[in-house]
């Protein structure tokens, strides 16, 4: 059989790691081929190969039988292969349609023209449902949006295979069945799609056939209609995997968290977070839920104190924090698992040891009379690194940026989490994570709570808002609407309050 693309025992090697080790893949025209693995199992890195970002040590691509050299993204673009990025390549500066055409822009007389170009976007914009705004600026418009624009700039170029990294880490559940939707349109039309993911659900629904790769190498393609989700993921991780989240009944004690009145402004001086009140209490999992954008980043933000508050109290361990510096919150006990761990929770280009020791370097356990001991922060990160399984290729010397999204997100639970806090605030902690990291860091979150932690998880996951939670508040344009015991409620029920319907729902 004829694939629109092979690639043939592909070797890539890093530092310290062979990201893929002889792995073979074949993709048919117009199927949706989903690429299945841990994080760092080595996904993102073959298709990098394939769109000519990095070069294999050894190992073949062909197209169409024929063999084919990929030394850079043009040449992918020449051979018809788009790529999204896990992180989107966008320039936040431009416009929409800048974005779009940059790199293939149509000139008369050395003046860039739009005309055209504008025409072409809106049909494909209509085409597909994708409602983007040409003349809107990239740092204005939702992740959801950005990511709209990146499909845009393969679809515009005529790309006939589509490399989806990770699509829906950032997505909202309806963004999610949006993109599923435009994926099917564009697999019904003959462009061949591989989609890298680690959600076993999204496969189920869209994937023709799944490629699993483990640690670098390749385990084998199943066809998904025949084979189910637990034998998929122990695939993937090579072993069985528990999908429920094992706890005991709460037992909660004193009050740790206590918020008060809370009013936080937005930019445009409406309230995103409009009179709030809430207690989380030692040994127990708070969770607020929602829909993506109704001031749960800005409530986060102004309980961690990266951003300030317009009127109200928030009161940690009996002590008012409400206008405390973010280095004076974590010293009195406050713990914080951000949403964007690129922007708030790493330094990308120092490496692990500097990364894990940052709630901490200033101790007496590491500082001396103003000097650093390099030696024992790396001991420290060391143990952290085995302790939450942190996969990187050169240890406590790997830096940030180069380690997999999920490893990065487990370096910051890691650090989080041995800060021994007292009130720990989770971000969309298993945003990006696979089956396995994920049982393990919800784990590590009853285990924090049954030793007397205070947990406020914040989730549009609602799996995890039911699995894990002790108590679901949820947030509606800015306020508290609701507040659910998980065990009384239902999924239908809770997206309900989330869509702003009141609280008088009928059981």
């Amino acid at each position: 059989m004829e694939y629109v693309i092979e690639m043939c025992h592909i070797t890539k090697e890093f530092p310290g790691i062979i990201a893929n080790d002889d792995i073979t893949l074949q993709l048919k025209k117009g199927e949706i081929h989903a690429l299945l693995g841990e994080n760092g199992a080595g996904k993102s890195t073959l298709m990098s190969v394939l769109f000519g970002l990095y070069q294999a040590e050894k190992g073949v691509i062909k197209m169409n039988g024929q063999e084919v050299s990929i030394k850079d993204p043009n040449d992918a673009n020449r051979f018809g292969i788009g790529m999204v990025h896990q992180h989107f390549k966008l320039v936040h500066n431009f416009t929409v349609l800048e974005n779009i055409i940059l790199g293939v822009e149509d000139t008369k007389n050395g003046i860039l023209t739009l005309t055209e170009a504008r025409k072409k976007v809106n049909a494909l914009s209509e085409k597909y449902h994708l409602n983007v705004n040409c003349d809107a600026l990239i740092s204005d418009i939702t992740v959801g949006m950005q990511q709209r624009v990146e499909i845009l700039k393969m679809l515009y170029r005529d790309n006939n295979i589509l490399i989806f990294d990770e699509p829906t880490a950032v997505l909202t559940p309806q963004e999610i069945k949006e993109l599923m939707i435009i994926m099917k349109e564009l697999s019904d039309e003959g462009k061949s799609i591989l989609f890298i993911t680690h959600k076993l659900n999204e496969i189920k629904e869209v994937a023709d056939r799944c490629t699993v790769l483990r640690k670098g190498k390749y385990i084998g393609t199943i066809d998904v209609k025949t084979t189910s989700k637990e034998e998929m993921s122990e695939m993937m991780v090579g072993r069985k995997v528990n999908f429920n989240v094992d706890k005991e009944e709460a037992k909660p004690t004193d009050v740790v968290l206590d918020v008060q009145h809370l009013s936080v402004a937005k930019k445009d001086h409406k309230d995103a977070v409009n009179d709030v009140s809430f207690q989380v209490c030692k040994g127990e999992i708070v969770c607020i839920a929602g829909i993506d954008g109704n001031g749960q980043s800005e409530l986060v933000y102004a309980l961690s104190g990266l951003a300030p508050i317009k009127s109200g109290k928030i009161i940690l361990d009996g002590k008012d924090i409400s206008h405390c510096s973010i280095f004076e919150r974590n010293v009195n006990g406050l713990g914080h698992i951000p949403e964007d761990r690129h922007r708030h929770g790493l330094v990308l280009d120092y490496p692990l040891s500097y990364n894990l020791s940052l709630k901490k370097y200033f101790t007496k356990e590491f500082n001396h009379h103003g000097f650093l001991d390099f030696n024992k922060m790396e001991s420290y990160s060391n143990k952290l690194i085995e302790k939450f399984d942190v996969r990187s290729g050169q240890g406590s010397k790997t830096i940030a940026r180069s380690m997999s999204g999920g490893n990065q997100q487990k370096a910051i639970i890691a650090r989080e989490v041995d800060n021994d806090p007292k009130a720990l605030i989770a971000v969309q902690p298993t945003r990006g994570l696979d089956v396995g990291a994920i049982e393990f860091i919800h784990s590590e979150l009853v285990n924090e709570r049954d030793n007397g932690r205070a947990i406020l998880l914040i989730s549009l996951e609602l799996d995890e808002v039911m699995n894990l939670s002790d108590r679901i508040l949820v947030i509606y344009e800015g306020e508290i609407v609701a507040e659910l015991d998980p065990k009384q409620t239902t999924i239908q029920e809770l997206g309900l309050y989330m869509a702003g319907s009141k609280k008088e729902v009928v059981k």
